[in-house]
């Protein structure tokens, strides 16, 4: 899962695309997921939906480095996926006119949105 984590965070700053999956085009941010894992040969689905659907619950006192974070955004539903990096910090491709970046759990926004954790 270490090689999950250093691809990762290798594509801070790439800007972000709805559909993008490869630095070269961007990423959102299941394609970010998606990508990190293939890099490191694991394969995983495509979709925020199916990486939830697959991935086994984790509460969020439970998460451990390369763990998938869930979030409602804009809908009651799972709407967003990053990768938990430990020590409350996570890598993802937050949205339209931004750039993959490393947030904190503890930020009220992520804070009030968090869903679950998920393992693959």
């Amino acid at each position: 899962m270490s090689q999950v984590l250093r691809i990762a965070r290798r594509q801070v700053g790439v800007p972000y695309r709805y559909g993008g999956r490869s630095p070269r085009t961007g990423f959102d941010c299941s394609g970010l997921v998606y990508y990190s894992h293939a890099q490191a040969g694991i394969s995983v689905p495509r979709t925020t939906r199916d990486l939830y659907r697959r991935a086994t619950p984790v509460s969020r006192t439970r998460l451990r480095p390369g763990d998938l974070v869930f979030f409602r955004v804009n809908t009651p539903r799972v709407g967003h996926v990053g990768i938990y990096l430990g020590d409350g910090r996570f890598v993802h491709a937050p949205s339209a006119g931004k750039r993959v970046a490393i947030e904190s759990m503890s930020n009220p926004y992520w804070k009030s949105r968090f869903l679950r954790g998920g393992r693959i």
